[in-house]
């Protein structure tokens, strides 16, 4: 029987999965406070109609799109795409527009756990990974990239722990037909603090959102805030990713799951 591992963060109250600015939160609605709720159907209604008196369980949510783990659209990163190959480039998709054949391949895990906080990933850093683990990619390939931040997820330093991906080494893998990549880092990129600190040293704000940013010339997708990538094989598995079909939207929640 197949081993499934969830590599999925949950929606939570109280937890640093996000900077200060943007939290979900969550309010829920236990069975006893409920019954107005079912009295709009069935107007006689009263508690002791139910078994226990309870009704329904139900909670309500105010997040975003980019809350909890999820798949990053191109659209997200900038309107048009794929300048590389069209002139003008063409419209970006929204994550209602990802054809679900991307979001089940097999994957690719690149340990980057050992690089320090706020490092960017170059092109000679994903060759070298690829030819330690002993893997070519190959078209459609999902790859994931296991940064330390996994490992502080709930912890005050989440949002700024990890390593990003640069411009260039994002490039390297669309050019090479990845659709897909994940982190499970906040974000893609590097943690901003620090690239805010590289573009007030250089003044180069083609630094800010430099890997996403990448998407305005190749078209691909991200995954985000994953989990438990350090239990993964280089290779050998297989993601499930399918997200939740938002209209013309940046993004969309996946309950993103290996498969070995």
């Amino acid at each position: 029987m197949a081993r499934i591992v969830d590599l999925s963060i949950p929606i939570e109250n109280d937890v640093v999965s996000d900077p200060d600015f943007s939290r979900p939160k969550i309010t829920y609605l236990a069975h006893d406070v409920t019954i107005d709720r079912m009295r709009t159907s069935f107007p006689s209604l009263e508690a002791h109609h139910l078994p226990d008196g309870a009704a329904w369980a139900i909670e309500t949510l105010e997040v975003t799109t980019h809350h909890g783990t999820h798949l990053d659209a191109p659209y997200h990163f900038h309107p048009t795409t794929n300048h590389e190959l069209v002139a003008g480039g063409e419209p970006s998709p929204t994550i209602d527009e990802i054809p679900l054949d991307w979001c089940f391949r097999p994957g690719v895990k690149l340990d980057f756990r050992h690089f320090p906080d706020g490092y960017v990933a170059t092109v000679d850093d994903v060759s070298a990974e690829l030819d330690r683990i002993g893997h070519r990619l190959q078209p459609f390939d999902i790859v994931l990239i296991n940064t330390r931040a996994g490992s502080r997820y709930s912890c005050e330093d989440y949002v700024t722990a990890g390593c990003g991906v640069g411009r260039e080494a994002t490039l390297f893998l669309a050019r090479q037909g990845i659709k897909i990549t994940g982190t499970d880092a906040w974000s893609w990129d590097a943690p901003f603090n620090f690239t805010r600190d590289k573009v007030d040293e250089t003044g180069d704000y083609g630094l800010v959102w430099e890997g996403h940013k990448a998407g305005r010339e190749r078209l691909y997708c991200h995954l985000e805030k994953l989990h438990q990538l350090e239990v993964l094989p280089p290779t050998g598995f297989t993601v499930a990713c399918f997200p939740v079909k938002i209209r013309k939207a940046s993004a969309g929640w996946t309950r993103a799951v290996a498969i070995l």
